[in-house]
């Protein structure tokens, strides 16, 4: 009888276990690493069991070429059946049946036009931009529920829609989104009570993207003034008519700023300021911040010379002076409003994607986070003694690494998706208070004091704003899959998208 030598494969296993376990064990500083590292792990162990199974196991050769036969046999099932779909925001891979649907490239015709109002102001429920009327994923209490269990959500419209990880805006009952169907990226826009289709422009562009980003447009529309001011994935920025979806005019930013393209597309999304619509373009000499006049479409100004990044531009006041925050690929950088000049900036470090927004604080501060092992920062924007403004850091730490997510600010705590496990931060030190929730790499609103948390895969869930604790209050499942679109909140009508469906939901009034 054949004596089998068992010993090689236990060591395999023993010292791959103990390798994840020291991966895992402790907090590590960059999530990611820990995935990668497991899945190399993985992957060496089973070619040492295949190593030892075909040369050291003592095993009968007959077993042996049978066991050879049925492993290249599964390769090649394997080969035509199923594909790498996607990587979550983890890196973990995704694989699909090569049969399974993909997003239809078709979209249910237009419906008829309906009267809008033209009003230059905006309601109180409107979102008109990227993460809400102040750009910084913050809302006033709407009087919603804080009990999901006796009046749960109700789901208004749910559908498929064309991929992208552009977020809606809603003006005047429309909601507006970005999408790629077929060889077009397009700029949609919905009824938001019933998800019809009121209109589509159409550009002829097919940002393919890869496993890591997937296709389409990145960034969120802005609204204002009856006008909808879009950018695709290739740069191509237009401005067109709220009510019908007629194009106004269009510039390509990319290509007249001589901008480079991000390995991810154009992500970031315009800014209106004044009778400005602001662009990160990205271009040197004096073309990476480009400000357009909304009604015409002419070159107002530009400044600074960094490539762009997948942050998006901001206007705020720092030591009484109004400017643009922007996170580009190389600085933290504020230009004056005025004229695009640049006046301070502070070096972020290389090793990153810079996709989060800065976080405008009282006091004349900005904090900062970045994923991948960098964490986040808390600046001074002052004025030195020859009048200039620069930004001098106050703190720094690992316990919150925002990869592509937004943090908010209440009352002394930042709230933040660490790596994808919701944190909360002292913003006097930067210490934590707690860390609770795997929620993935997904996206937050700040309403009152509540956190309306979309998760990466597709739940929402409402969570208190407490520094002293995390409470969960109500969770449910809004659409599925890897949700990476920010949401919309316009009054209690709760939109939320991803790649492949959109859906609106009703949330519940406080009774």
């Amino acid at each position: 009888m054949t004596k089998i030598r068992w010993w090689p494969a236990a060591a395999i296993l023993l010292i791959a276990a103990a390798f994840l376990f020291w991966t895992w064990s402790g907090e590590a500083p960059d999530r990611q690493d820990q995935v990668i590292a497991t899945i190399i792990t993985l992957g060496l162990a089973v070619i040492g069991l295949l190593l030892w199974w075909f040369l050291l196991s003592g095993l009968p050769g007959r077993i042996r070429l049978l066991s050879l036969a049925a492993l290249i046999g599964l390769g090649i099932v394997g080969i035509f059946t199923l594909r790498l779909r996607e990587v979550t925001g983890d890196l973990i891979p995704v694989l699909e049946w090569r049969w399974a649907g993909s997003t239809p490239d078709t979209a249910p015709a237009a419906a008829a036009p309906k009267p809008i109002s033209g009003s230059n102001a905006l309601s109180s429920s409107d979102f008109p931009q990227f993460l809400g009327p102040n750009r910084n994923a913050t809302l006033p209490a709407a009087g919603l529920a804080r009990d999901w269990t006796a009046a749960p959500p109700a789901l208004l419209w749910r559908q498929p829609i064309g991929a992208g990880w552009s977020g809606f805006v809603v003006v005047e009952g429309l909601a507006v989104t970005g999408e790629r169907r077929g060889d077009e990226e397009w700029t949609s826009a919905y009824e938001l009570e019933s998800g019809v289709l009121r209109w589509a422009h159409k550009n002829p562009v097919r940002f393919e993207g890869g496993v890591m980003d997937g296709p389409g447009p990145r960034a969120t529309p802005a609204i204002i003034n009856g006008r909808v001011f879009a950018n695709d994935a290739a740069g191509q920025l237009d401005a067109l008519d709220l009510a019908t979806g007629e194009l106004i005019w269009s510039r390509n930013f990319a290509t007249e700023n001589e901008a480079p393209m991000p390995d991810y597309g154009m992500s970031a999304s315009p800014l209106l300021l004044d009778d400005l619509v602001i662009v990160m373009a990205g271009g040197s000499a004096g073309r990476s911040l480009v400000a357009y006049d909304q009604q015409t479409g002419e070159l107002r100004w530009s400044g600074g010379n960094d490539p762009a990044a997948y942050s998006s531009p901001l206007a705020t006041t720092l030591v009484g002076t109004r400017q643009v925050v922007v996170l580009n690929q190389v600085h933290l950088a504020g230009h004056d409003a005025a004229n695009g000049n640049v006046l301070w900036q502070a070096p972020w470090p290389s090793s990153t994607e810079r996709a989060s927004q800065p976080v405008v604080l009282p006091g004349d501060r900005l904090f900062v986070s970045t994923g991948y092992g960098i964490g986040g920062k808390l600046f001074q924007i002052a004025t030195g003694s020859d009048s200039s403004l620069a930004a001098d850091l106050i703190w720094e730490t690992q316990r919150l690494k925002a990869k592509f997510t937004q943090v908010v600010h209440r009352d002394g705590t930042l709230y933040g998706l660490d790596d994808g496990t919701l944190v909360a931060l002292d913003l006097a030190d930067g210490e934590r208070r707690w860390k609770r929730g795997r929620y993935g790499h997904g996206h937050i609103l700040l309403v009152g004091d509540l956190l309306l948390v979309q998760a990466e895969q597709g739940d929402v869930v409402m969570v208190a704003a407490d520094p002293d604790q995390h409470q969960e209050l109500g969770r449910f499942p809004a659409i599925e899959g890897k949700s990476w679109n920010t949401p919309a909140l316009a009054g209690r009508h709760l939109l939320v998208r991803n790649a492949t469906e959109a859906a609106c939901y009703l949330l519940p009034a406080k009774s």
